[in-house]
């Protein structure tokens, strides 16, 4: 677990909302949710990214098992790992974008650069 905050969850429940919205997220590029959401995501995002740089059948396996989903390990090993391979890290970006409306959580979009 890269941070501390517990976002409210049991450990099992959070890290099982977190590797959902790692997968969706690497999935789609973008994701709109609360800052301290996309603060915990960030991380784990980046960690996924640097595995798929690897390229080899240890990384591509530590990623398939936090990944949930098959198709975005291999686009994660495939398109991704290709995009950044010049670049060391900062692969997320974090823009804050106000507060929801109905209880006033502040948001933020989290994408990839």
């Amino acid at each position: 677990m890269p941070g501390t905050r517990k976002l409210g969850k049991p450990t099992d429940q959070r890290m099982a909302m977190l590797r959902q919205q790692v997968t969706d997220f690497l999935d789609k590029g973008r994701m709109e949710t609360t800052v301290t959401r996309a603060k915990e995501i960030a991380p784990l995002a980046e960690k996924m990214i640097t595995l798929g740089k690897a390229a080899d059948l240890a990384s591509y396996r530590q990623m398939i098992a936090f990944i949930t989903r098959e198709d975005v390990a291999k686009k994660i090993k495939d398109e991704l790992s290709g995009k950044y391979a010049e670049r060391s890290g900062g692969y997320t970006r974090i823009t804050r974008i106000g507060t929801r409306r109905g209880d006033a959580a502040e948001m933020a979009v989290i994408e990839l650069v």
